[in-house]
């Protein structure tokens, strides 16, 4: 947490190109939300792919403060936070996820609807079975 020094690295999704009209540069869309908003001198990356790896300074700000140690929260589980688990474990990174402060949405494949509840199971089960330690915020903060 920021009241121990850990440094906080905030990551914002842009389609430069209007891929997804939802994540339009300049629009309050893609705004961090004002409860996580940056404080001074946190970095803010910006990203174009759900992995906020690919194409970004992220691993070189990473590395240039020695952190070894990823803790990662966000929105959608089943994507952006998703991607990112999977990129940071395969660039040789502890990761941490924090379950109760990820979200994702109702989803639909071939007819069958998954609610959001499901898919963010499935996915922390997922990432917790292969690329990272998922547990909730209040276990990250008494650790």
């Amino acid at each position: 947490s920021r009241a121990k020094g850990v440094p906080v690295i905030h990551v914002r999704h842009e389609f430069a190109h209007g891929e997804m009209p939802v994540f339009v540069p300049g629009t309050p869309n893609v705004d961090i939300q004002p409860a996580v908003a940056p404080q001074d001198g946190e970095a803010v990356i910006v990203k174009n792919y759900p992995n906020s790896f690919r194409e970004t300074e992220l691993q070189q700000l990473l590395d240039e403060r020695s952190i070894e140690e990823v803790v990662i929260v966000g929105a959608m589980s089943h994507m952006c936070v998703d991607a990112g688990v999977r990129a940071a474990a395969d660039l040789g990174y502890s990761v941490t996820v924090l379950h109760d402060a990820c979200a994702t949405l109702d989803l639909e494949f071939e007819g069958v609807q998954v609610p959001a509840a499901q898919v963010h199971a499935a996915m922390m089960a997922a990432l917790k079975f292969g690329y990272a330690n998922v547990i909730s915020t209040q276990a990250y903060l008494t650790a």
